[in-house]
């Protein structure tokens, strides 16, 4: 198994176990769900039931939980990493996929802003930050960069600061690429390009 079918293994599983949960006690409460989706990740941690290398993916989980609560929504972010690894994200559209990375980065606690041209660039341009994680789109550029069908027609710009690696990584997880401009005339400025390292296509 490759790293990505280990990491949706894991959502699977934890998904599973939470369904079987739910037949047996009835409708959890967001509150009952976060409890036993935690101790669920505490003890496969504990007795090592998944490779080492997914270890990560639990440690980064469950840590959600037990500081967040309910609004750490690991349901749903499980639901996520499974669609992500087992390739049903590759089957929804770019915008569709664009939407889940980002809802995803707000999750993560990510900034995300659409600008208006006068925020974007000029004298009263939103400032940045680079030790804030944040994306920021042109609300312009977003409304002509896809067609009716949710595909992408025309450049995406976008501009990344904080751990831009990071979120790279959530792109691609995506389906999309974020490469920086060269010769770009605004600072942090990447260029998102979807079709590329998507799940499930050419792996």
């Amino acid at each position: 198994m490759t790293l990505t079918e280990k990491s949706g293994h894991l959502a699977w599983c934890a998904l599973v176990a939470l369904a079987l949960a739910r037949q047996d006690g009835g409708a959890l409460s967001p509150a009952q769900e976060n409890l036993f989706l935690t101790r669920w990740l505490a003890t496969a941690l504990k007795q090592r039931r998944f490779s080492r290398e997914v270890t990560p993916d639990i440690e980064w989980l469950l840590k959600q939980g037990r500081q967040m609560g309910v609004s750490a929504k690991l349901a749903s972010k499980l639901d996520y990493l499974w669609r992500s690894c087992t390739g049903e994200l590759s089957e929804q559209n770019d915008l569709f996929r664009l939407t889940y990375a980002l809802e995803t980065a707000k999750d993560m606690h990510w900034q995300y802003r659409l600008l208006s041209d006068r925020e974007w660039s000029g004298r009263y341009s939103v400032a940045l930050s680079t030790d804030v994680n944040s994306i920021y789109l042109s609300r312009t550029n977003l409304d002509v960069a896809f067609d009716d069908s949710g595909r992408q027609i025309n450049p995406l710009t976008a501009r990344l600061t904080g751990n831009v690696a990071g979120v790279m990584k959530l792109f691609n997880h995506c389906g999309w690429q974020a490469e920086p401009e060269s010769g770009a005339s605004l600072p942090h400025q990447y260029s998102l390009m979807a079709g590329q390292g998507v799940p499930g296509k050419g792996d």
